[in-house]
């Protein structure tokens, strides 16, 4: 995943320049909190919440083996020289 500079913000700066910081996550999508140089939380834009609340809920309604399934699909594309093949045969 990359994070642009843009979009990081520590926790202390959160908490002190709330309304600046939901300013920076409208016009990047989202914001990534770090506390302690390690991520802590994300937030959303109500924009692109709305864009991935479908994707959210479906991937909720499916079956353990069926999300499984998904993520690992979404990993080798994600990582195109670890793609698993199913191995065919007679």
């Amino acid at each position: 995943m990359k994070i642009l500079k843009e979009g990081i913000v520590s926790n202390s700066d959160m908490i002190k320049n709330y309304k600046t910081c939901r300013e920076r996550a409208d016009n990047t999508g989202r914001l990534f909190i770090f506390k302690n140089n390690q991520l802590d939380a994300v937030l959303f834009s109500l924009n692109e919440f709305e864009k991935l609340t479908p994707i959210l809920e479906y991937f909720e309604s499916l079956s353990d083996s069926d999300k499984m399934t998904a993520l690992n699909l979404l990993q080798s594309l994600t990582q195109p020289n670890k793609i698993n093949t199913p191995e065919f045969g007679c």
